[in-house]
């Protein structure tokens, strides 16, 4: 019923702007999703291009399209900002119960036969995966094996297709981050991503070349603006990033560094965490206003301290570690500072791993914030302090939990971090820049 719940008449209107605004190349990608959705072929595709050219647009244009006539589409997402940005759309782990450390044999924990979830993929016309680069290869194969086992139910031929027979697409950019391996070399990345899967040779891939973000609503201030912006980052010595802020070319600009209405939709980007937490850290000096500081309380897990590996590690160690996807131990914030969230909260109001927010109002147990980008922007919330795990606890001498507010100055961010995001750039072959 959540499925269905829709105002057909609202997206049926949605529909046919969004068909009247597609370019010649998106139409023909368009064209040939529904046809093999709508016919029940089955096939499984990849629309593949940079950011701008369109692939997130595609997809609320085929939710749209099969919703207003009451049909299912299961639109979900790798990373939760970017799920934000599709038509209800959820992460692969919430909807598919994929456990977070997969193996080859791994299957979908919920999705079994006689189970809501496997009706509801029975029914869906089709199923839409976007940022799929940045996932590794057992994800898409333990999806393909559950479907085969709820599919044959209907026909015993279903077991030998694809995905079971669904029509499946990816979307992403394959320039753009492939999955993480912690120590891998470039062979181990590449072994890790879809196009090394069993299930590429199934795959018909669909281009995407023209950039159409940059081209629609841009004024010639904004392109002007875009343009000194671009030129200043092109200056910035990677070496020495704070050094380059200090020395900046465009002194305007640096006063408008922390200034949230002029980085709501742009970032800087950095190949490090190191990287990051040093322009960070310049850049909130530049606030004039009061700092706070918020320390975690840190603790060794329960079941680690029978086995006695728990005593031998100090307080003090465990406020050192510092982790992707975990708060420091010591967190500085000021009113005015640019934060993101580092934990999925709330999906339905925006609240997800990577939302942007700006810090309004600094108390001893919460945090008053307000969105800044997507759509929920300008929305009041207030974060509290939560017990945090890391994910890959194979790369610690103990399991330990991390009480703190699950956000993050954000200034700047990763590489890594920033994709599933557009921001405004001054490149008009990506929806990215980099120092």
């Amino acid at each position: 019923m959540d499925a269905l719940s829709y105002d057909r008449q609202s997206l049926s209107e949605e529909h046919e702007i969004q068909l009247s605004s597609m370019t010649d190349e998106q139409r023909l990608v368009y064209n040939e999703v529904m046809e093999a959705a709508l016919n029940n072929k089955g096939g499984v595709f990849f629309v593949y291009g940079y950011g701008g050219t369109g692939k997130t647009f595609h997809w609320r244009a085929l939710c749209a399209c099969f919703k207003s006539k009451g049909d299912i589409v299961v639109a979900i997402a790798s990373s939760g900002i970017a799920a934000t940005l599709i038509l209800c759309g959820v992460t692969a782990h919430s909807r598919f119960g994929i456990s977070i450390n997969v193996t080859e044999d791994s299957i979908c924990s919920r999705i079994k036969p006689g189970s809501d979830l496997a009706e509801l993929l029975i029914r869906a016309k089709l199923i839409i995966w976007d940022e799929a680069p940045m996932t590794y290869r057992h994800y898409f194969e333990a999806l393909d094996k559950s479907l085969k086992d709820v599919m044959r139910l209907l026909h015993m031929g279903n077991a030998e297709l694809p995905f079971g027979g669904k029509v499946v697409v990816f979307g992403g950019d394959f320039r753009q981050t492939l999955p993480v391996v912690s120590k891998g070399s470039r062979a181990d990345v590449v072994a890790a991503s879809l196009c090394s899967s069993y299930l590429w040779s199934f795959c018909k891939v669909l281009r995407l070349i023209k950039t159409m973000r940059l081209q629609v609503g841009s004024t010639s201030d904004n392109v002007e603006e875009l343009r000194k912006f671009s030129e200043w980052l092109l200056e910035m010595d990677v070496t020495n990033p704070i050094k380059t802020l200090v020395d900046v070319t465009y002194p305007d600009l640096l006063a408008q560094l922390w200034n949230p209405e002029y980085l709501q939709q742009r970032a800087i980007l950095a190949p490090t965490h190191e990287i990051v937490e040093s322009v960070n850290e310049y850049v909130l000096s530049l606030i004039k206003k009061d700092e706070r500081i918020y320390l975690s309380s840190d603790e060794v897990c329960s079941y680690d301290r029978g086995t006695g590996d728990g005593d031998i590690h100090s307080t003090e160690f465990l406020n050192s570690i510092k982790c992707a996807g975990l708060p420091n131990h010591k967190l500085k914030l000021k009113v005015g500072a640019m934060v993101m969230l580092l934990r999925n909260i709330d999906q339905s109001r925006g609240l997800c791993n990577g939302t942007k927010l700006i810090v309004t109002g600094l108390g001893e147990r919460v945090i008053r914030c307000t969105v800044l980008t997507g759509s929920h922007k300008g929305d009041r919330v207030y974060i509290a302090r939560l017990t945090l795990t890391p994910s890959d606890t194979s790369r610690f001498p103990v399991r330990f939990s991390r009480r703190q507010f699950p956000i993050a100055v954000c200034f700047a961010m990763t590489i890594n971090k920033s994709q599933g995001q557009s921001f405004i750039s001054g490149q008009h072959l990506s929806s990215k820049i980099s120092v």
